[in-house]
């Protein structure tokens, strides 16, 4: 059985899906398509219009919760804990982080200083709810991987990208958060969930969305700190 996985570069919820499929050592194919110019095939199997679009055995599964569980029933490796309490509360913490993920996008697309400001007091009480949450690590449930790592870890993927200009102090005085994100930026399946020129994309499509956020970029010089950034990454690997 061939899994192909129709994807978008900046997706989060595409993510989620790599993650999960790499965490559990399944091979699949995938193919990137562009959501401002979508073609004729994705919609036909795509009711939404929206990625991730899993493709198996000739049906088209859509919607990365569905996606998800799906992996969850009939691939190795399982992410979700045995206990039905204990997997209803990760299924409930994975709804929180896209919770998180709209928050985001308000933050992203907020329009003046005052917008701006108010987004990052509701992403910082998101995340001071996570922080009493969060157990001895080093990730949510503790010393196993699960489905709400895997969704955290896009998450934290755009704080590292909105650091490169400003510390928005959304995650500060927060060090159980802080332990968990520096876990998962280490995790395999999380690194290459993205393509390498994911930071530069982002940042391109930020300064595209002409907010409060893209004059803070365009007044600095990120693409410069962005592939600096890289450069040691790479150097690293």
């Amino acid at each position: 059985m061939t899994l192909h996985l129709i994807s978008h570069h900046l997706c989060p919820y595409v993510q989620r899906a790599a993650i999960s499929l790499a965490e559990k050592g399944v091979s699949f194919d995938r193919t990137y398509i562009d959501l401002s110019n979508k073609p004729d095939w994705f919609l036909k199997i795509s009711p939404l219009g929206k990625t991730p679009v899993l493709v198996t055995e000739d049906t088209a599964i859509f919607e990365s919760a569905v996606i998800l569980e799906y992996l969850e029933d009939t691939q190795p490796n399982p992410l979700h804990p045995k206990n039905p309490l204990a997997r209803a509360r990760d299924r409930a913490w994975v709804e929180f982080g896209s919770a998180v993920l709209n928050d985001i996008a308000g933050f992203y697309n907020a329009n003046d200083f005052e917008e701006l400001s108010k987004k990052s007091e509701a992403l910082s009480e998101k995340f001071s709810r996570l922080e009493t949450e969060i157990g001895d690590g080093p990730y949510f449930n503790g010393a196993g991987f699960s489905l709400v790592d895997a969704v955290f870890g896009p998450v934290f993927r755009y704080f590292d990208v909105f650091d490169l200009f400003k510390d928005f102090e959304i995650l500060g005085d927060k060090p159980k958060v802080a332990c968990w994100r520096a876990m998962l930026a280490k995790r395999p399946s999380i690194l290459q969930a993205v393509s390498p020129d994911y930071a530069n994309l982002l940042i391109e499509f930020l300064i595209r969305r002409n907010s409060h956020l893209s004059k803070l970029i365009t007044s600095a010089n990120i693409k410069s700190a962005c592939d600096n950034k890289q450069d040691t990454i790479d150097a690293d690997v």
